[in-house]
This record gives structure tokens, sequence and C-alpha cells, in this order.
């Protein structure tokens, strides 16, 4: 999860909701510049925390405050096999672009165990079957990807409260088209993306967090209910050419 501090405790955004905020900002990309597969890819995005689960395991840290994505540096490989083999039953599109996102996330890995090896070799053969099989070429991957990528960490600079005040750039990253692409917040609020890359000239996304008042807790379980419990309210961003 991700764990942003407020002024009353805590404020919580669930993978899956980030992952959903991606999904809706790779919707507003201009129609002329739209990756191949458009539905499939937006799915894959809005799938592609379906890994987390919030409510299982460890998510407290040794102080006992909610414990933000970050700072986990577990990797449970089981769920892994299981998450990229059920990204089949989605399609080859949608596996090959989660096939690709695990292997971002985890070739780094390789050498930590065999077992570890063994999954992100698997990855690359799938990837080569499934580019075969699509009779699509590597670099047209590579660009879905890239799409997909840029989707994704646009919404975690916003779930992440990355946003620098004074109206300063933030990159964002290279879009689909081989553009770099920085954002800025503006004085009224607002953002600016430039170059702008989207179909309407202003638009806006949401997001849904919990409200956490309490700052420390003794178990997971404890957490648990008081995130069942916690008021929800909407976060929202105006995006403006």
């Amino acid at each position: 999860m991700i764990v942003n501090q407020s002024e009353t405790g805590w404020e919580i955004i669930y993978h899956r909701a980030h992952a959903l905020l991606a999904a809706d900002i790779g919707g507003e990309w201009h129609q002329e510049d739209l990756p191949q597969r458009l539905i499939e890819t937006v799915a894959a995005i809005s799938h592609h925390d379906d890994l987390e689960s919030e409510w299982e395991g460890n998510h407290l840290t040794p102080a006992g405050t909610p414990l933000n994505f970050t700072l986990d540096k577990t990797t449970d490989l089981k769920k892994l096999i299981e998450f990229t083999k059920n990204a089949r039953y989605r399609g080859r599109w949608v596996a090959l672009l989660i096939s690709m996102h695990m292997s971002f996330l985890n070739e780094a890995k390789r050498g930590q165990s065999p077992q570890m090896d063994s999954y992100l070799d698997e990855q690359l053969v799938n990837q080569e079957k499934w580019r075969e099989e699509l009779q699509i070429s590597k670099d047209e991957a590579a660009s879905a990807y890239a799409f997909f990528e840029w989707c994704d960490r646009f919404s975690l600079i916003l779930c992440c409260q990355e946003l620098p005040e004074g109206e300063r750039d933030l990159e964002i990253g290279t879009g689909p088209d081989g553009k770099h692409y920085n954002v800025k917040l503006r004085g009224d609020r607002t953002l600016s993306v430039t170059p702008w890359p989207f179909k309407k000239d202003k638009f806006t996304v949401s997001i849904e967090a919990c409200d956490l008042h309490q700052v420390q807790f003794q178990t997971n379980d404890e957490l648990t209910q008081a995130l069942q419990a916690a008021p929800i309210k909407t976060l929202k961003w105006t995006l403006v050419k």
C-alpha cells in the first residue's frame, strides 16, 4: 500500500486503486498516438498490481506504523509465479505486458536464488513466445510497455505526493513515442504535462484513499480493521493543457 503522512494520521492508497488511476490516465492519451490493442493494454495497466494484497501478510513497520510499499523489501516468489500465470487468462497481450513488468521490477534480483533465476528466465522465454504468436516485434512490445510504465509512473507521482511546489518540472519519463515528458503543479493547483499527450485540453482524474486517524498499531489485524472502518476520501487532480 501507499502510505502518506497526514495532519491527523495516515492517508492510505491501495495499490489496486493506484493501478486503476494509471489506467484512467492511459485512457486519456491522444488518439493518434495510442498504442495498439488499447483496451488490452489498459486492462494490463489496471490489473498490474493485483499481486498486492493489503489484507494479507505484514503491513507494519517495526515501530507499528503502516508500511509503505517502498520500505517492503520482501519478495514472495510463489505469489509472483501465480500472478504471472493468472495474467494469461486475460489473454497473451495482457500476459506479455505483465511479464515485462515483472522482469522490470525483479531483474535486479537475479542471482539471489536459483528459483528466482528460473522465474526470470521463464519470463524472457514467454515474452519471446508471445511476441511470435501475436506477430509483433520486440520494438512494438517495448513501445506498448513504455506506455504502460509511463502511466504507472505518473500515477505513482500523484499517489505518493511527489509533485514539487514552486511550479517546478518533474520528469515523468519517456512515452511510447520516445518523447520525454514532465509534469508541473501550477499555482492554481492544476497540473500541466509537457509536451501535452492527451486528447482533451482539460480533464480530471481521481482516486479513493483511506483516512486513518490512528498512528500506531499493535498487529496487522488491528490495522486491517482500522482500514475497513476508516472514512474514505476522494483525491482529485485536474490536468490542463
